[in-house]
């Protein structure tokens, strides 16, 4: 993918939301994504558009994993200098997600064990359940020089 769909965003953000700001790289490749921060913690979003769709015109698999895989590893952040990678990745796919949905994803911590956290997480649009799993993730230190999100 070479395109840059964040700029071909046509719909409102949810309230609540806003827009990441991932404007490089992977994240760019697989948005527009959205998060908002409350007292339930951190939600993840995106709405599905054609670049995220399988033959079905559902939600990609995929996308879904790569969603699931940047919701559950939120959970772990605790603000803009804390930086993680995945070890493992467990989904259990439950239905799916057409075209135009608006997918939301979220993590709880569930274990600690030094700099490796077990997060149980899931994936969802309106009151459907999408997906849910359990995502294992490594704390690693902030590089200096190493550009953040924008």
């Amino acid at each position: 993918m070479t395109d840059d769909f964040t700029r071909s965003q046509t719909f409102e953000i949810p309230e609540g939301y806003v827009h990441l700001p991932w404007h490089r790289g992977f994240g760019r490749q697989v948005g527009p994504l959205f998060e908002k921060r409350d007292a339930t913690g951190l939600t993840r979003a995106f709405k599905v558009e054609e670049h995220h769709t399988n033959g079905m015109m559902n939600a990609h698999g995929g996308m879904l994993m790569t969603f699931a895989d940047m919701a559950w590893g939120g959970a772990v952040e605790k603000d803009e200098d804390t930086w993680w990678v995945t070890i493992r990745l467990l989904c259990d796919f439950l239905s799916g997600a057409s075209l135009g949905s608006f997918v939301e994803g979220n993590g709880k911590v569930v274990g600690v064990a030094d700099d490796i956290v077990t997060v149980e997480g899931r994936i969802w649009t309106g009151d459907k359940l999408l997906m849910r799993g359990t995502g294992i993730f490594k704390l690693i230190p902030r590089r200096e020089g190493m550009p953040g999100r924008g």
